[in-house]
């Protein structure tokens, strides 16, 4: 008897995935890929769209074929902030720009003019000022410096409901692509910002529908139920929301840190913006309030620098576990070390000093520092609101240092970790679900496991 699965692809920027997930919501079947990127017009590297269409096509078909799985539903999770436009047609007019593309200052410094103040319209879109990482940027950009193609567009669909769309046909757009840093939402008005009406660029975005909309079609001879597609950061964070009753602060570790706090009851304020506070959007519209720290990405910088300095192999930071004779002694009489390459640090250092004489005094005193950061990264995301809970998912969730030094500094909060590496494509799958989920879910399906607050004596 073929075993009934939801089918979900979930493309990133590098890694392009397929799951196979069964009604428990375990994982059945994956297969990866990754494309070589292609050139836009302007010789900026950018994704490979056709690969990437036939790729999803024809593992779709084989996978409809295979005599053990008997698919009932699909949907996608994909990486935010990026565009296709589609013409009369539905053929794609430009290359899927990238959102690290640099525009010329003239079109935002243009746009900020005509639209902002920037502070006031950051407060209102959650999205800070980032060129084409606000994907609405890149329509006006489009409509300034493109004219003549932007006429011709009539259609421009988040890559999510692209992916949708191959499968369907049918042009639409949902909450969690429109909420992610786009400065195309109000969240103060729950619409549009009035720049999208007054560029008149709301008449080709299609119409809105819930993240958990599903569309019933016969597809090559099958009945199908194939979901609308959904923001992978969001996708990720909603069997969090589906299976928890009381609040909680998530926070997903990886090359970013991000502290999500999905029980947001307030607008963004000057203080959340100059913290680098932006937002996110539930699949139901509500704000999201994330607070960023480029962690993993300092963290990657500095242990290379201090392997190098102490002779020991590239990865042996992974071996090192919390000690806390260590810990005294670095706190004893505490300094800021470390100068950060990639962190706007609140204590300027210039120089590294190392006065250690073994790596691992120097690690955990590394450690210190970027785990201070993340707490007053956590409790801008908390900002006025009473929350208990924490989770950490992500690759610092198995750091030993990272993990006892969050759980001694915030030791007001009851601290779990979960593997979550399918994350946003088991997101994806219960998104289109019917099925109620509880608290064992995360137990069952994500390893949970508590920690008990260091004590440090």
């Amino acid at each position: 008897m073929k075993k009934k699965v939801t089918a979900v692809f979930d493309i990133g920027k590098t890694n392009k995935k397929f799951f196979l997930f069964d009604e428990d919501f375990q994982e059945v079947y994956r297969e990866y890929t990754t494309f070589n990127p292609i050139e836009d017009e302007d010789g900026y590297p950018t994704e490979n769209l056709p690969a990437l269409q036939d790729w999803l096509k024809s593992l779709f078909h084989r996978i409809l074929e295979a005599e053990e799985f008997d698919i009932k539903a699909i949907n996608f999770s994909s990486y935010g902030a990026s565009l296709v436009h589609l013409d009369e047609n539905g053929n794609t007019l430009t290359p899927l720009y990238n959102y690290t593309k640099p525009i010329s200052e003239e079109v935002t410094d243009k746009f900020y003019k005509t639209y902002g103040p920037e502070l006031a319209f950051t407060q209102a879109t959650g999205s800070s000022k980032e060129g084409l990482l606000n994907s609405g940027m890149q329509l006006y950009w489009l409509k300034e410096t493109k004219p003549e193609l932007f006429k011709k567009i009539k259609y421009s669909l988040h890559l999510p409901q692209y992916l949708s769309y191959i499968f369907t046909g049918i042009p639409l757009s949902e909450y969690t692509s429109i909420g992610c840093h786009t400065a195309l939402w109000d969240y103060t008005k729950k619409d549009y910002h009035r720049w999208v009406y007054e560029e008149e660029i709301h008449k080709i975005l299609p119409p809105i529908v819930s993240t958990e909309t599903s569309i019933n079609m016969n597809y090559n001879g099958k009945r199908i139920k194939i979901g609308v597609g959904i923001h992978d950061s969001s996708s990720a964070l909603l069997p969090y929301v589906r299976s928890l009753e009381e609040p909680f602060i998530l926070v997903s570790t990886g090359t970013w840190s991000i502290a999500l706090n999905p029980f947001t009851t307030e607008a963004l304020s000057v203080n959340d913006i100059e913290k680098d506070c932006i937002n996110y959007m539930r699949i139901n519209g509500k704000p999201v309030k994330a607070s960023r720290l480029f962690l993993g990405n300092e963290y990657k910088i500095q242990v290379q620098k201090l392997a190098k300095a102490y002779n020991v192999a590239p990865d042996y930071h992974k071996t090192v576990k919390f000690n806390e004779e260590a810990y005294y002694e670095i706190t004893k009489e505490f300094e800021h070390l470390f100068a950060w390459e990639s962190i706007q640090p609140d204590e300027k250092v210039t120089d590294t000093k190392l006065p250690y004489d073994t790596f691992e005094h120097a690690y955990h005193h590394l450690m210190i520092e970027l785990v201070m950061l993340q707490v007053k990264s956590i409790e801008t995301a908390k900002g006025g609101d009473t929350i208990h809970k924490l989770y950490v998912d992500g690759g610092f969730s198995d750091n030993d240092v990272y993990i006892k030094l969050l759980s001694h500094y915030l030791r007001n909060m009851e601290l779990r970790t979960t593997n979550a590496s399918l994350g946003s494509a088991l997101g994806a799958a219960i998104s289109i679900s019917d099925t109620k989920l509880n608290s064992k879910f995360l137990k069952k399906n994500y390893s949970l496991k508590k920690h008990v607050p260091l004590i440090v004596k």
